[in-house]
């Protein structure tokens, strides 16, 4: 459908004299990226809104391409002025930019990347610790790792609040089955007694480290063991499981809804470190244009 177009002796509308809510509402419809490379640029009013910090209490960085990545992430964060509660970095990052985001978001509840072989992910182990050594409060954590080891014993004791884990691991570190070791959820167990929620999806654990991860971790309700082939779910172990947890997905149950491999995509550029720098009076886009083309049915209705 072609984008809406102005009648042709209308009087172009003034998007500055729209209610500040409205535009509120319109920028919360809208990508980062969107607001960031083209609403801002509607005019100072939008621009001044854009600003506003309750805007980016969560930020999701899915989707934008490398070469704007860090810089587009950057910006997201000093705008939310320390009120940042939930990012999704996806898998392209480095241990700068986890430290830049965890410098500035104290207040952070949920962290959600990918760390994996390629030359645009730049994020280690000891990056992640680093990071989360500095956000006490958070308290959920999504972590597709094929790269290395992580020192979740370290992570347990950063993060006290933890209560939902998703730790993904796809087979790159390990060969599926070829061993067995139960320090992941030996460590999980020992530092992480609040976990409510645990994926552990293709992990090499065996039946002792389930043990120690339903004595360690009293709150347990939803644990999803798929592709974690070295368990034995039978007997009193099965029957504690179906006891103890509400949402139990077992090692041989479908991955059809197995949705965290989104961090494992791959992207065909290295990331481009660029600054970011935009002036007030930059708006060289067409305002008009622009607004009718994302939100033409919305003002139809609305901004009347």
């Amino acid at each position: 459908m072609p984008p809406p177009t102005l009648v042709k002796d209308e009087e172009p509308r003034n998007w500055s004299e729209l209610p500040p809510e409205l535009t509120s509402s319109i920028m919360l419809r809208l990508s980062l990226e969107e607001i960031l490379e083209n609403a801002q640029k509607v005019c100072s009013a939008w621009r001044r809104i854009s600003k506003d910090p309750s805007l980016w209490r969560k930020i999701d960085m899915r989707g934008i391409h490398i070469s704007k990545f860090g810089n587009l992430c950057r910006n997201a964060v000093d705008r939310s002025e320390g009120g940042l509660v939930d990012i999704n970095i996806g898998n392209i990052g480095s241990d700068s930019l986890l430290d830049y985001i965890a410098d500035r978001s104290i207040n952070l509840r949920s962290l959600s990347l990918g760390m994996y072989f390629g030359a645009y992910s730049r994020m280690t182990n000891s990056g992640l610790v680093n990071a989360l050594a500095k956000l006490p409060l958070l308290e959920v954590l999504q972590v597709s790792c094929i790269r290395e080891k992580l020192d979740l014993k370290a992570i347990g004791h950063s993060c006290p609040k933890l209560k939902t884990l998703n730790l993904n691991f796809s087979g790159s570190r390990v060969s599926l089955s070829a061993h067995d070791d139960d320090d992941d959820a030996l460590e999980i167990g020992e530092t992480m007694p609040e976990l409510c929620h645990l994926q552990i999806f293709g992990n090499t654990l065996t039946n002792t480290g389930l043990i120690a991860i339903l004595d360690g971790c009293p709150h347990l309700q939803h644990l999803d063991l798929r592709r974690c082939f070295n368990i034995e779910l039978v007997g009193d172990l099965e029957k504690r499981c179906f006891e103890r947890i509400q949402d139990l997905r077992r090692p041989n149950d479908s991955i059809d809804d197995y949705s965290f491999r989104d961090f494992l995509s791959d992207v065909d550029s290295e990331e481009k470190e660029e600054e970011y720098e935009y002036e007030d009076d930059d708006y060289s886009i067409d305002s008009d244009e622009y607004v009718y083309h994302i939100f033409g049915d919305f003002f139809d209705h609305y901004a009347k």
